[in-house]
């Protein structure tokens, strides 16, 4: 927010949960994918509260994969999350969708939108399906 300040004690993000020491290699998906988008962020032994990174790279992987298995239509699906410091994890400042269809049809973009939705009211209670080891961080 404009005029905002950010301070540390130390200088670093560990003093706000944004800390975890993990090979680079250790991506969500698993995968180093060239010639597709893919993030750079690795989620294992990151906090699993506030760590943005590790909850809107499974957010993301998780919309793109439901949108894949409930509408027929689409090929090929990628989710992409942007925060901003200083905003709540639960609201996000952009989430895009790029959908590759076999053939456009009527409220494509509605329905996606509305699993993408359902996906985003889950942030709050993701920790605890992580914890709990319902949802694999590969």
């Amino acid at each position: 927010a404009k005029g905002s300040i950010y301070l540390t004690l130390t200088g670093t993000s560990a003093e706000a949960g944004d800390d975890g020491q993990v090979g680079r290699g250790n991506r969500v998906n698993g995968l180093i994918t060239p010639f597709r988008p893919m993030s750079l962020e690795a989620t294992a032994g990151k906090n699993p509260i506030s760590h943005v990174g590790k909850l809107y790279n499974i957010t993301a992987r998780r919309i793109a994969e439901q949108v894949l298995e409930e509408i027929e239509e689409v090929e090929e699906a990628y989710c992409y999350i942007l925060s901003q410091i200083g905003r709540p994890i639960t609201q996000p400042q952009v989430v895009n969708l790029k959908l590759r269809a076999r053939r456009l049809t009527r409220g494509l973009r509605g329905r996606a939108s509305q699993l993408a939705m359902a996906k985003l009211d889950e942030l709050p209670s993701l920790w605890r399906r992580l914890i709990a080891g319902e949802i694999s961080v590969y």
